[in-house]
């Protein structure tokens, strides 16, 4: 399978290849136009602050790309944010992908969320064979506001949109690389999209 890891300069990148070679698959680095849109499957990964991560998908042209592909792209933690409408990190607009803005958690509770959430309300394909209430793993200081397109949600202080679903593309706020056998499943379940 061609599977291509966007490379922009923000991302753990090394344990999504990992988990996906785990699976057997070979997911390749790109930042590359024409790679990525002959993709079969497109990862948009991301660790760090927003704004200094769109500007990195900006000079690059990535910025224009993404919100094009035709094929299933899944987009993880700072990569999910990155395609709402709005962030409030950097105060930040986003690739509007996603019809829901990016809120900070308050001071009124640990930030950022370290560990282990449960995912309840999930409805779409991508979470076959995962239950209500299993766990994933997340690092984040903000969070996705809950709106139409979430296809799971956890609580943290609020109820949030923990992934989203719009068309073909998806985005995670939690790390299925990070989350054991729930989240290869969910790896797997994006590969058979």
């Amino acid at each position: 399978m061609n599977l291509k890891i966007v490379n922009y300069g923000a991302g753990n990148i090394k344990s999504i290849q990992f988990a996906f070679q785990r699976l057997g698959y070979n997911a390749q680095l790109s930042n590359n136009a024409d790679e990525i849109i002959n993709a079969e499957k497109v990862i948009f990964p991301g660790v760090g602050e927003a704004s200094s991560a769109m500007k990195m998908l900006k000079e690059t042209g990535l910025d224009l790309l993404i919100p094009k592909l035709s094929q299933p792209v899944l987009g993880i933690c700072l990569g999910m944010q990155l395609m709402c409408n709005y962030t409030e990190e950097g105060d930040t607009k986003g690739l509007g992908i996603f019809k829901t803005n990016v809120k900070r958690f308050s001071n009124g509770v640990k930030v950022p969320q370290m560990g282990w959430n449960t995912v309840e309300n999930l409805k779409s394909d991508l979470f076959k064979n995962i239950n209500e209430k299993d766990y994933m793993y997340l690092i984040h200081s903000y969070y996705a506001e809950n709106c139409e397109e979430a296809i799971a949600t956890s609580d943290y202080e609020i109820e949030y949109a923990s992934a989203l679903e719009n068309g073909n593309f998806y985005g995670v706020q939690f790390h299925p690389e990070k989350s054991g056998t729930t989240g290869e499943q969910l790896l797997k379940n994006f590969l058979e999209l």
